[in-house]
């Protein structure tokens, strides 16, 4: 996914990523494909509850419901994830992701369930 760790905000249990959208994301209607959108809130979600558990836990998705608000361009976009609420059997999150201007392109909620994050993961968002 491109995706680069800037930082995460404990008290809002907030983290923020940076990605890229290559011009091979772009589909002939000029924007980055949808499902490519939805992977990169996904990330931007999963991220928050990883880092809000001192990366102990990952979500597993159960829903993504997303809205696209813009066409989401090539280059780079940055992403910001956070807890809504999580419970011991549920988890809720929610992602925004924008345009290097700040400008909102697209949101999405999750609903999870918390799971022991696997140890064998070697990438993504590490410290």
């Amino acid at each position: 996914m491109g995706v680069e760790f800037e930082r995460f905000d404990r008290e809002r249990e907030e983290v923020t990523l940076r990605f890229h959208a290559p011009d091979s994301f772009i589909t002939p209607r000029g924007s980055v494909q949808g499902g490519l959108v939805a992977g990169f809130l996904d990330e931007v979600m999963g991220w928050a509850h990883v880092w809000a558990t001192d990366q102990a836990e990952a979500p597993l998705n159960l829903e993504i419901s997303m809205s696209l608000l813009k066409p989401v361009p090539a280059g780079p976009l940055i992403g910001k994830g956070r807890v809504v609420r999580r419970g011991r059997k549920v988890i809720f999150l929610e992602g925004e992701l924008f345009d290097p201007e700040g400008g909102i392109l697209a949101r999405a909620t999750s609903t999870a369930i918390p799971t022991v994050r696997p140890t064998a993961i070697g990438q993504g968002a590490e410290r």
